[in-house]
């Protein structure tokens, strides 16, 4: 009797987790300042300091959950925040600039396109969904490395259309 054998899954070819960057955080930490500031002069000082606790609580929560989505391309799928869809699902993958994402998340938007989009980031990846039975034309992700996701991406569909936008 022959059983089969599960393989590990491999290292991601791509994996970047799309986190707040640091100036929000340095803002978030001067907001709850200001509000410690404000309160602890009118207030009894336990008080003000468990209010800007619960607050300084509450952003930090905001700001890990708010960057907690991740994109990664492994094992046959692309996974982003918390859709994923099998490589041969997808279609035409092409690297965007600033302004192609601007248009692209604007202007140009189709209504039923998956989107993973922060506004810290301003480059994206377009990925077409070519499978018949989805009523989703592509996927517009945010990314830090359009290029390198894209690449990654071409390499997972075999399709050499991966382009850069400009």
């Amino acid at each position: 009797m022959h059983h089969p054998v599960d393989t590990p899954p491999g290292p991601p070819a791509y994996s970047e987790r799309l986190g707040v960057p640091l100036r929000w955080w340095v803002q978030g930490f001067m907001f709850t300042a200001s509000l410690w500031l404000a309160v602890v002069v009118a207030l009894p000082g336990a008080l003000a300091w468990g209010i800007t606790a619960v607050v300084a609580l509450l952003v930090v929560g905001a700001f890990i959950a708010y960057g907690a989505p991740e994109i990664t391309v492994a094992d046959g799928t692309l996974t982003a925040g918390r859709a994923r869809i099998e490589a041969r699902h997808l279609g035409r993958v092409t690297a965007l600039d600033a302004e192609e994402t601007r248009l692209t998340a604007g202007r140009h938007a189709d209504v039923r396109a998956y989107l993973l989009l922060r506004p810290y980031l301003k480059r994206s990846v377009k990925v077409e969904v070519v499978d018949p039975a989805d009523p989703t034309p592509y996927w517009l992700l945010s990314t830090r490395h359009p290029d390198q996701l894209a690449s990654a991406l071409s390499a997972l569909t075999g399709l050499n259309g991966a382009s850069q936008a400009g």
